[in-house]
């Protein structure tokens, strides 16, 4: 069901049309999906170690095909997952019938859920996701007027450089063939101090600041302080 509340939107329809063609794979491992699905568990842990997940209400912003919002709610959260592309969202409440794992999913703009539901979850995510909107700051302002007094908001972005540009898009995209071609769009690409002004902007404290790395040979994903290419940010509301 589409919510119809459309005020607020901050949406690119390429990049909609784009996840709309790729919908059915969300949940194939071996599909243009594997990187997410390899980096789960590590993005997982990270959000888990600072916010405590099991027993929190948890917003997961842009959550696809629900590969996120179903392992925090495997842990014990309450899960709220939206998304504007309905076809990744039919694929996402599929998949939750099929794992027995519950996650509300809505079709809703974060800035049109913010203006109704304001300071309404303890945890709100929004993972490799600000680098395919048009106007980021909005996303970030509207997950901070969402989030608690105390709760905690999660980021994970690619930096903008020219490192950035070897690894996530010549590399992923056309030497290992990790993502499709057009995947990313390196000028969409947010430098961590520039994610760092946003959230200051919208009242949240920077806690934690990790890379997130791969091994060319494993093809293993690890953190660490490395924030050149993919990186995750933990903040808080004061």
């Amino acid at each position: 069901m589409t919510d119809t509340t459309t005020a607020h939107r901050n949406a690119d329809d390429a990049e909609l049309a784009k996840f709309a063609e790729l919908a059915h794979k969300w949940w194939d491992r071996d599909s243009e999906f594997k990187p997410l699905h390899d980096i789960n568990p590590l993005r997982l842990g990270f959000l888990d170690g600072h916010a405590g997940l099991a027993g929190k209400t948890v917003l997961d912003v842009g959550c696809g095909g629900g590969i996120l919002a179903e392992s925090m709610a495997a842990l014990g959260a309450t899960v709220t997952g939206i998304d504007l592309a309905e076809k990744s969202l039919k694929v996402a409440r599929l998949h939750g019938l099929e794992s027995g794992v519950q996650v509300a999913y809505r079709n809703v703009a974060v800035e049109a859920l913010a203006a109704e539901a304001p300071a309404s979850f303890e945890v709100v995510t929004c993972m490799e996701m600000l680098e395919h909107v048009p106007e980021p700051a909005s996303v970030v302002e509207a997950t901070a007027r969402l989030v608690k007094p105390g709760g905690w908001v999660f980021f994970s972005t690619i930096a903008r450089n020219p490192k950035a540009y070897l690894h996530a898009v010549l590399g992923a995209e056309y030497l290992l063939g990790l993502l499709p071609r057009g995947t990313h769009d390196y000028a969409k690409f947010i430098k961590p101090s520039e994610l760092a002004r946003m959230v200051r902007g919208s009242g949240l404290e920077l806690v934690e600041l990790k890379g997130m790395g791969m091994d060319l040979v494993t093809r293993t994903y690890h953190l660490n302080d490395d924030a050149g290419v993919n990186y995750l940010l933990a903040c808080r509301k004061n």
